[in-house]
Parts: structure tokens; C-alpha cells; sequence
């Protein structure tokens, strides 16, 4: 018998599709892996057993009806991470200080998911606030690499891609603010993309900096992932920062990708993100792969993007300061934690609660941030990382006058231990040196698996980059990079 949590989503969808399976038995096979091996890795927060086995059923009960699918990926189930608002799911954001909150609304995504026919297998971990590169600033413990159990699986977004790594969910939803989908995405050998910021709405996304944040989507396979970006996607009136234009072609390239030619293309190679300070072998794997590019045809030229040097300082720059005005919402006075009682002042009671309820790298982030923008550091600080920040865009933009894509490794490291980096935050950030400057420019990136280093055996990513609005070439490079690398024994 097939064990259908083996199969892509794709695959997934043409069986339910021609109802040779149902959708409730792919979403129970998904649950009662799930209850089987998540023990081990704790990629779940909650799971939503009752509500994915019943919108599986009513996408069998239309098919029965003879009504087309309503999506490609209908039936379909998926993981969502866990700072997209849901009605009938705890959105916690993987802190204490939002235990059992349960939105009043649902995000826009969740809806679009829920329209597509899409069960929602339950709400994945991270690291708390989507601050970190490890998932093990979760109140809620970390999660595991399913490559290795003893290993990171990556952050923020580490719970959804160690859902997919683990044959425990098809398909996931991730966010990526500094590469919190594409690092994760990287060390677990699955596939993540950064959408262009403003494509995917970020109505009912709990903020951790406005500006950087997006989400996007994960799958095991680049066909996948574009089949779940078509559904996401689309302007929102609701998001002030939506833009109003067409979806992207993002699958219809990814199936010419996977044709495996991609004469004409120019790639870059980014001279500031392949350094002698990268492990060795993420390096030659990233040599392996761009020697790859150019047997499908592509012509690769290497360029230079000076500013990237200073993209880790701009970002820890504007980060923070957008995390100290979004989080200042906690205030124990309207949803979430309370701690304190009658005796308290309003103060007192804010003070205690934010103390119990945020953990020690939302606090620093918190702290950094208040920091930057405060009387007399402004424009130190925060006014000159927004400058970086607009050299950054015009690197980009001369890079992209050359070439129609860039790449470079996605994480300069392959997963490191649990708890090897936890009192070091600043080795802890430079895990996002290749993926942060795609986010500060509002441009749109993938990662897709390039195999595993001959260090460690572990995982290791190739990320390709593209202008705004240019999603779908990320997928035409990614698919036909995919097909000529072929299976990745694991």
C-alpha cells in the first residue's frame, strides 16, 4: 500500500482529484503520523484534528457532487506557522504571553486556505515573535531536525519545515523576515520561498517588523511550493502594503524549469556572500551547483553588491526598532497574559506581565530597538540603517541591469547543535548574512536543496534571488536546478 505521507503534494492532489483517494484518508494518514513520530520533534504547537478531517471531507463531498476542485491543491493538507491568525486554533506566536489566545478573526491567508480547500493539519512552532534562526526561543521548547534529532532545524520558522522533512505535513506556510523561511528551508533540504513584500497579504500576521515580514510557501519539492504561492498570493485591501497586481506565473515556470533548459538566463554570483569564513562544505556545494546552472545553458558572471557587507548591521538595526513599537500592543490590558491584581497600577501590571510573558531574545530585541530610536540616537542608529538599507535596493538594482537572477548559499553553516549558540546571539545572527539583504530590498528569494556537505552530511541550500515582482523566475531556475540534481540520499 502507498504510504501517502510520502508523496508530494502534486502527486497528492491528482489521486483526490480523480478520488483514488479521499482527502480525509491523506489528512488522516497526515494526523496519525503526526501522533506517531512529533514526540520526537515537536514541529506542532497544536494540532487540528476535528476541523482538517472535516474540511477534507467537505472537499470529498464536492468531488463526489462532480464539482471541480476548488484549487489545484484542494484536499491537500498543510501545517501553518503559528503567527497567522485562526478562529478555531490558539495563535500563541510561540510565547507564554499569548497561551491559548484565540484570534477573533481569521488572516487573510488562513482564509484564502480554507477557500482553496485546503485542511489545516494544525499551527507549527518557532521561535518566539518569528525572533530567532533556531526555534529555540519557543516558549515552548525547541523544535528538532529531522536529520538529525541532537541539531537545529532552523529559524524562525523551524516547526513547519521540520513538519515537511518528517513526512508529517505535504505542505506548510512559513514567514520570512531575515530568511525565517529559506534558512529553516536550507537545513532541512526541503523548499522555501521569500515572496516579493506585498505579494502575499499580511492581514492577520502578528508583526514583528513591518516592513521585513512575508509570508510564503514551503513545500518538499519547487512544483509544490509554486502550487501553494499561486493560492496565497493577490493583492488585500485590507494590508495597506498589498500590491495591486497580477499573481505571478510562478507555477507555469516552474514546469518550464523542470524541462531542465535555461539557455539565455544570466546568473550572478554574489562576490559578498561566498567567503573562506563559510563551512567548507556549504561552499563546495554551492561551487557544485553553479557549475550545474551552467550545463543547463545558463551564463553565470559574478557580481558585486559592496553595501551587502553591512546588511547584518542595518537589519539588527531596523529589526529591533520595529519590533519595540509593534510588541508594545502587549500591554496585558487586552488579549493574552495578565499578570498582577487589584493592588497593581496599570504599570505595575504591564511591567510584570511583559516580564513573565516575553522571553529573553524578544527582550533584548525589545530593548535594542527602544534603544535606536530613542532622543539623541535616531539618527545614529536607526536613520543610518535605513540608509544602508537604500544602498542595499541600489546594489540590487546595478546587479540586476547584468544578470536576471543572483545566488549564493542560503545559510553560510549547516544545522549546528541545540543549544551551541543559544548564549551567543551574535553567532547566532550571522547564520542570516545571505538571506537578509533580499528582505531589506522588499525582493523575492527561494531555497532549494543543494545536497548535503561532505563536513557533516548535513543539509545545505541554494538560494536564488530576483527583482521584485520577478517571483517566477526563482521557480524556472530553482525547477531545472532540482531535476538535474536529482534525488538527495538522506
Amino acid at each position: 500500500m502507498t504510504d501517502l505521507t510520502a508523496l508530494d503534494a502534486a502527486s497528492l492532489a491528482t489521486k483526490i482529484h480523480s478520488r483514488e483517494v479521499s482527502s480525509v484518508e491523506v489528512t488522516q494518514a497526515h494526523l496519525d503520523r503526526i501522533a506517531a513520530v512529533d514526540g520526537e520533534y515537536n514541529a506542532f504547537l497544536h494540532v487540528s484534528g476535528e476541523a482538517a478531517l472535516a474540511a477534507a471531507k467537505q472537499v470529498d463531498d464536492a468531488l463526489a457532487a462532480g464539482q471541480d476542485p476548488a484549487s489545484p491543491l484542494a484536499g491537500v493538507p498543510l501545517a501553518l506557522k503559528d503567527v497567522f491568525t485562526t478562529t478555531d486554533a490558539p495563535t500563541t506566536c510561540g510565547s507564554k504571553i499569548l497561551e491559548g489566545w484565540v484570534a477573533p478573526y481569521d488572516a487573510t491567508l488562513t482564509t484564502k486556505l480554507r477557500e482553496a480547500g485546503i485542511p489545516v493539519l494544525g499551527k507549527t512552532n518557532m521561535d518566539e515573535f518569528a525572533m530567532g534562526s533556531s526555534t529555540e526561543n519557543s516558549a515552548y521548547g525547541p523544535t528538532r531536525n529531522p536529520w538529525d534529532t541532537t541539531r537545529i532545524p532552523g529559524g524562525s520558522g523551524g516547526g513547519s519545515a521540520a513538519a515537511l522533512a518528517s513526512n508529517q505535513a505535504p505542505l506548510a506556510i512559513g514567514t520570512d523576515t531575515g530568511g525565517s523561511i529559506r534558512q529553516p528551508a536550507a537545513v532541512t533540504a526541503t523548499v522555501g520561498t521569500k515572496p516579493t513584500y506585498g505579494t502575499v497579504s499580511r492581514y492577520g500576521l502578528v508583526a514583528c517588523a513591518s516592513s521585513l515580514d512575508q509570508g510564503g510557501p514551503c513545500g518538499r519539492t519547487v512544483l509544490d511550493t509554486a502550487l501553494l504561492h499561486e493560492v496565497i498570493a493577490g493583492h488585500d485591501p485590507r494590508d495597506s502594503t498589498s500590491i495591486d497586481a497580477p499573481v505571478r506565473p510562478v507555477v507555469e515556470a516552474a514546469r518550464q524549469g523542470a524541462t531542465g533548459d535555461l539557455k539565455g538566463l544570466r546568473v550572478g554570483v554574489v562576490r559578498e556572500l561566498h567567503s573562506d569564513s563559510y563551512q567548507p562544505g556549504v561552499i563546495a556545494s554551492f561551487d557544485a551547483a553553479v557549475a550545474q546552472l551552467k550545463e543547463l545553458g545558463a551564463e553565470v558572471v559574478e557580481v558585486s553588491c559592496p553595501s551587502f557587507e553591512y546588511a547584518l548591521a542595518s537589519y539588527y538595526l531596523v529589526l529591533p526598532s520595529e519590533v519595540s513599537s509593534n510588541l508594545a500592543r502587549f500591554d496585558a490590558m487586552r488579549y493574552g497574559m495578565r499578570v498582577g491584581d487589584g493592588t497593581m497600577s496599570a504599570d505595575q501590571v504591564m511591567a510584570a506581565t511583559r516580564a513573565a510573558g516575553f522571553g529573553k531574545e524578544v527582550k533584548r530585541r525589545i530593548m535594542i530597538g527602544t534603544y535606536a530610536l530613542s532622543s539623541g540616537y535616531y539618527d545614529a542608529y536607526y536613520g543610518s540603517a535605513l540608509k544602508v538599507r537604500t544602498l542595499i535596493a541600489r546594489d540590487f538594482d546595478a546587479a540586476y541591469e547584468k544578470v536576471d537572477v543572483l545566488v549564493s548559499p542560503t545559510s553560510p553553516f549547516t544545522p549546528w547543535k541545540l543549544g551551541e549558540k543559544v548564549d551567543d546571539p551574535l553567532a547566532m545572527y550571522l547564520s542570516d548574512l545571505c538571506t537578509l539583504p533580499t528582505n531589506l530590498a522588499g525582493h523575492c528569494a527561494i531555497s532549494v536543496p543543494s545536497g548535503v556537505s561532505a563536513d557533516d552530511g548535513l543539509p545545505v541550500g541554494l538560494q536564488v534571488m530576483a527583482p521584485a515582482l520577478a517571483d517566477e523566475r526563482l521557480y524556472r531556475v530553482a525547477a531545472a536546478y532540482e531535476v538535474a540534481r536529482g534525488p538527495i540520499a538522506r
